[in-house]
């Protein structure tokens, strides 16, 4: 069986009336994509991330057992985004669900040269087109309070491949300008 982690965010209600919220309904539909989660964080609200694109999102993340491999797995979180209304209009804009694969297993691909160049990009990273294949572990996910934070909750032992930190360890480095806004809901 292999471990995935995932964050999950929302900033835009879906279009239908009266459905379901779009982190739970994920949640109810990864298991038929052969996702189970095991751990789900709270959720968070957090502000949009670059600032100004749209409201604020509520972010999660879970820790799931899967079969599937990596390049399944991620097609698997996109037939859900995509049944729940996903819309790929701009990078970083508004959406109804945002499923991100931060780290399967503990592999690291398409290599380690690669994933270490965008990694150092950082804000730069969005001048540029979205990498056209798999890219793991997540680039950004060690520098976002919005991810690290609900992965606190879910996988504070678990270690980057590439800079041997833990999630609590990375979480801990976070500038505090990072965290703004991170705020964990209650009920």
């Amino acid at each position: 069986m292999n471990l995935i982690y995932v964050a999950v965010g929302s900033n835009r209600r879906p279009d239908a009336a009266g459905a379901a919220d779009p982190l739970s309904a994920a949640l109810t539909a990864i298991i038929h994509e052969s996702i189970r989660p095991r751990i789900v964080s709270p959720w968070y609200r957090s502000p949009a991330w670059p600032a100004g694109i749209g409201p604020d999102f509520v972010n999660g993340a879970f820790l799931a057992e899967t079969q599937l491999g990596p390049e399944e797995t991620l097609a698997a979180l996109q037939r859900v985004e995509n049944a729940l209304g996903r819309v790929r209009e701009t990078r970083w804009g508004p959406r109804v669900i945002d499923l991100d694969l931060l780290a399967w297993n503990d592999i690291v691909t398409p290599d380690r040269a690669e994933v270490e160049r965008l990694m150092a990009l950082g804000l730069e990273a969005g001048n540029l087109p979205a990498p056209e294949h798999l890219v793991l572990p997540h680039p950004r996910m060690h520098e976002r309070g919005f991810v690290l934070a609900p992965l606190l909750h879910v996988a504070p032992d678990w270690v980057h491949p590439l800079t041997g930190l833990s999630v609590r360890e990375m979480h801990a480095r976070l500038p505090e300008a990072a965290l703004e806004g991170v705020i964990e809901l209650q009920g």
